[in-house]
């Protein structure tokens, strides 16, 4: 996530930026960054869990939309980008500056990186639970076999879940469907010199 050069963006300016680019960006405060330049083993894990989880989806009237969906976040405005979105029934969507939204999400994916995993974990996840519809959040590492799950409990409470080995299966919950570590870790190598082995 890096940001434009820098200056003042109205919302006008950048709703024009997204309508001419190919990229995604996001907007903050009249700054704009660019959500589109992703490793290769982020773009692969994006890709293992789209092709793995998308056709489940569908076989049970859900969906699964891409890194370039915009959710609408009520108290972020005026929408974010997650790496992967879902929803069983109805899409909804709202136009806005040109652009349509995507106004209830289930559940929303985030693969992580070391720019972004901080952001991602803490204030994004925060303004992604003023989503009405949002019950299920998935955090992916790409550096190492992690996820971290939550689930909406109540208005105030979410159960967090943690999956680190390759044969682990996540339930997920508001999808009713299962998503196995070795599917979305496919073709990713893991450099050892980068995994810290916890020994008794």
């Amino acid at each position: 996530m890096s940001a434009q050069p820098r200056r003042k963006y109205t919302l006008e300016e950048y709703f024009e930026l997204e309508r001419t680019s190919d990229a995604r960006y996001e907007y903050w405060d009249g700054q704009v960054f660019d959500m589109s330049d992703v490793s290769k083993e982020h773009a692969q894990i994006e890709m293992n869990i789209s092709i793995h989880l998308g056709s489940r989806l569908m076989d049970q009237g859900c969906r699964l939309y891409p890194a370039n969906m915009r959710i609408k976040v009520p108290s972020l405005p005026p929408y974010r980008y997650g790496d992967l979105s879902a929803l069983c029934g109805e899409a909804i969507f709202e136009e806005i500056g040109g652009v349509d939204m995507l106004i209830n999400p289930a559940m929303i994916i985030e693969v992580l990186s070391s720019s972004t995993e901080s952001y991602d974990r803490g204030d994004k996840f925060t303004h992604y639970k003023s989503i009405p519809s949002f019950r299920e959040y998935l955090l992916v590492a790409q550096h190492r076999p992690h996820i971290t799950q939550f689930i909406k409990h109540s208005e105030d409470t979410w159960l967090q879940h943690e999956f680190n080995d390759l044969n682990d299966i996540v339930y997920l919950k508001s999808m009713d469907c299962r998503l196995e570590l070795n599917h979305i870790y496919r073709n990713i190598a893991f450099s050892s010199d980068k995994i810290t082995l916890v020994r008794d």
